[in-house]
């Protein structure tokens, strides 16, 4: 197979959580410590960092990645999920893993996925490990893809465990509550290995105190103990905090005296995530006259922040591109959303988009009103048209809209 029937076999045959949703949940880590197994277990050759949370783990990694480039080592990133190409997951000091590996990883292995009834989230870990591990990276910087204590990249040791932050998101999952949720979460914290928690409240702090006096591992809270924050080109509101957990996660590596990162190098890094790492769909700008935004945040924690920066902007008329998918949560997440907005309402091209109908009707109750169309391109096509030189064209609401915009 070329490389893409090689992707959509693994998109099309088997669970894939991303498109499906609840059906692709594993409910224990059986099935990725058996393909371990099958692969040699290529987990414990790696040095890593494992990064949970609800919000921010995907920009707090690329941060983290970032800053060891800078520092010279050779650093591993495994993210999900990814917007426009499969290989986005699984970089090297930001160069994508070729279609080639992929390829003869999936060939090589094929036989026993389908004999073992491999999901597709744990064949892309397994290829992450094996991949780091014949690349024989210095570190690598491993985002869980779902909670934390049952999802398939928690069968490594980490040197760190980073939790951005906790927030109800997934909640068919993970549970309903936030001190829940946050015990989830702490499922990644390890014996003896030292955790960084981004931000707390005071439900979900007990949680995770609790959860390291029981495994012994120091436990740093981020917010509390990092007082300067250095700037970053990563520049929303909500990258504040995950620059504090990316400034005490490296102290703390720095203090294991495996690792030596300078301040140089974290000032450096935090300066050239975009450059180092390709990340993308971050408050990124992909215009001006009018200013066009795009963000990936899709729950209440991560949209709360987006639109009160959006009220810090400058503008005449504010138009907003909104998609979401159908197991979203319209009515913690639509009050959010402005008022005094033009709403441009689509349906990403997944099997999860919501019918652009049901999402026009539910943001009627909130008393926001534009027009549906077919597609996330005749959106923003829309909007474009509309928008004047000083108005503002916010695009978002899911990581499926934001992917089908034209980023580069």
């Amino acid at each position: 197979m070329n490389y893409q029937e090689t992707t959509n076999w693994m998109f099309n045959q088997l669970p894939m959580y991303q498109l499906q949703g609840a059906s692709a949940y594993k409910e224990d880590l059986t099935n990725i410590k058996v393909l371990a197994t099958h692969l040699g277990n290529p987990q414990n050759e790696l040095k890593c960092i494992h990064v949970a949370g609800t919000n921010g783990k995907g920009s707090t990694s690329h941060m983290l990645a970032s800053v060891l480039q800078e520092a010279g080592y050779n650093v591993g990133l495994y993210t999900s999920p990814h917007l426009k190409d499969f290989r986005e997951r699984i970089k090297i000091n930001g160069a994508e893993i070729s279609e080639d590996f992929v390829c003869e990883f999936v060939a090589k292995h094929k036989d026993f996925f389908e004999a073992n009834d491999m999901s597709f989230f744990e064949m892309s870990v397994g290829l992450a490990f094996d991949y780091f591990a014949s690349e024989k990276t210095d570190i690598a910087i491993i985002e869980v893809g779902l909670g934390g204590r049952l999802d398939a990249t928690n069968i490594i040791t980490p040197l760190v465990s980073v939790i951005t932050n906790i927030d109800l998101d997934h909640t068919q999952f993970l549970g309903n509550t936030p001190a829940v949720i946050a015990g989830e979460k702490a499922g990644i914290i390890k014996p003896n290995v030292p955790v960084v928690i981004g931000e707390y409240t005071n439900e979900t702090q007990p949680v995770f105190v609790a959860k390291a006096e029981e495994n012994k591992a120091p436990i740093y809270f981020a917010s509390d103990l990092i007082q300067e924050v250095f700037p970053s080109d990563l520049i929303g509101d909500y990258q504040f905090h995950n620059k504090k957990t990316v400034q005490q996660t490296i102290t703390i590596l720095n203090s294991q005296n495996e690792f030596k990162i300078s301040d140089e190098s974290l000032k450096s890094g935090l300066l050239k995530v975009v450059k180092n790492t390709g990340l993308q769909g971050r408050w990124q700008q992909l215009g001006e006259n009018p200013k066009i935004i795009c963000d990936t945040a899709h729950n209440k924690h991560g949209l709360a922040v987006v639109m009160n920066q959006i009220q810090k902007e400058t503008f005449d008329h504010l138009h907003i591109v909104l998609g979401v998918v159908n197991d979203k949560d319209l009515d913690s997440i639509l009050p959010l959303f402005p008022k005094n907005a033009q709403y441009y309402f689509c349906r990403p091209d997944s099997s999860r988009g919501l019918d652009t109908e049901i999402l026009k009707e539910a943001a009627k109750k909130y008393d926001l009103s534009g027009e549906k169309y077919d597609s996330v391109a005749e959106a923003f096509a829309a909007a474009r048209q509309n928008a004047a030189q000083n108005d503002f064209i916010y695009v978002g609401g899911s990581t499926f809209v934001v992917a089908e915009l034209p980023l580069h």
